[in-house]
């Protein structure tokens, strides 16, 4: 099998995307981690549990909808359980699973980050690029997104 090997504008468009990736989400950590003492990957699970109906999923949805392994949400809904963030009960129509569910004061610790982090995300991405960039990146990541999951 012959390796077909990257063009340099590949090379220099992969490289951007990967590098502008990891620097974007190290800077949004660690906007949350200094004003609001929480872990992006921690925000990231408040957020889609507030967006659930009665802020609850099951651990296993919310694992596929965080993109986590089911234990490494188990041990993040572990350290936002003894925060008071996140409830987690038994599954009624299921004994092996669990629910997990924002509480209210997991709520306001969301609406106390979301401003902050909001801004951030407009500062680094949404006020830098041009609507035009804007959209090219929305069709750019919907597009990536596809093409993985179809071969998952």
């Amino acid at each position: 099998m012959t390796t077909a090997w990257l063009t340099e504008p590949e090379q220099r468009a992969w490289r951007a995307y990967l590098e502008s990736s990891k620097v974007l989400m190290d800077a949004l950590d660690r906007q949350l981690q200094r004003d609001n003492d929480l872990p992006h990957a921690y925000y990231e699970i408040l957020v889609r549990l507030s967006e659930a109906p009665e802020r609850a999923l099951r651990m296993s949805e919310l694992a596929e909808v965080t993109l986590s392994s089911r234990s490494r949400l188990s041990h993040a809904a572990a350290r936002l359980e003894e925060r008071g963030w996140v409830r987690r009960e038994d599954c009624p129509t299921d004994r092996r699973g669990q629910i997990a569910t924002l509480t209210d004061e997991g709520f306001a610790v969301l609406v106390a980050a979301a401003p902050g982090h909001v801004a951030s995300v407009r500062s680094y991405v949404i006020d830098a690029l041009t609507e035009e960039q804007l959209a090219a990146l929305a069709t750019i990541g919907e597009t990536i997104i596809a093409r993985v999951t179809e071969r998952t």
